[in-house]
């Protein structure tokens, strides 16, 4: 099981405790976090679940592969080098505490 800190972009702080399998857009959505949406159903063909990874949590997901770097191009925010689609990041058993901050806006 892993902890989320999932951080709006005004700064409120929700914990999550996830369980290994779940994806950071699904746990979001399934407790009530605002600001993750899912248009395309977590099928990785929208950009309304972009969140920005921690830093310190970059290298404990799977690269961006080229279906999600063609989806970041467009997000209703920046896109900087830490984000990501939640949608793709799914907890393992190797995680233990995870930090992301939501944009502005995702539409």
């Amino acid at each position: 099981m892993a902890q989320v800190s999932y951080i709006s972009h005004a700064g409120q702080e929700t914990i999550l405790d996830l369980d290994p399998g779940t994806n950071i857009m699904r746990g979001a959505l399934s407790n009530g976090v605002a600001s993750i949406y899912t248009e395309c159903g977590g099928q990785t063909m929208c950009a309304t679940c972009h969140v920005y990874v921690d830093e310190s949590n970059l290298n404990d997901f799977p690269a961006v592969d080229e279906d999600e770097d063609e989806m970041l191009e467009a997000t209703a925010c920046d896109r900087l080098d830490n984000s990501r689609l939640s949608c793709g990041l799914v907890i393992t058993d190797e995680h233990d505490q995870i930090v992301v901050r939501m944009p502005e806006t995702q539409r």
